[in-house]
């Protein structure tokens, strides 16, 4: 079930690829880097769906119908 609106997903999106960038110019194997990546992947992932779990632990919601 979709949880996010339009701009939280694009927000995300941008943030995701920001966050590739920034993983890549710290080192990927580094510790920073891995971190990165991995928020990198969950930004994305979500931007995608349109679905957050950690919105649904927090019971809230940026989509509107």
């Amino acid at each position: 079930m979709r949880n996010e609106a339009t701009l939280d997903r694009w927000l995300r999106g941008v943030l995701a690829v920001v966050a590739a960038i920034v993983a890549i110019a710290v080192g990927s194997s580094s510790v920073g880097g891995v971190i990165l990546w991995i928020v990198a992947v969950a930004l994305a992932l979500t931007a995608a769906t349109g679905f957050c779990p950690l919105y649904r632990v927090l019971k809230m919601s940026t989509y509107h119908h």
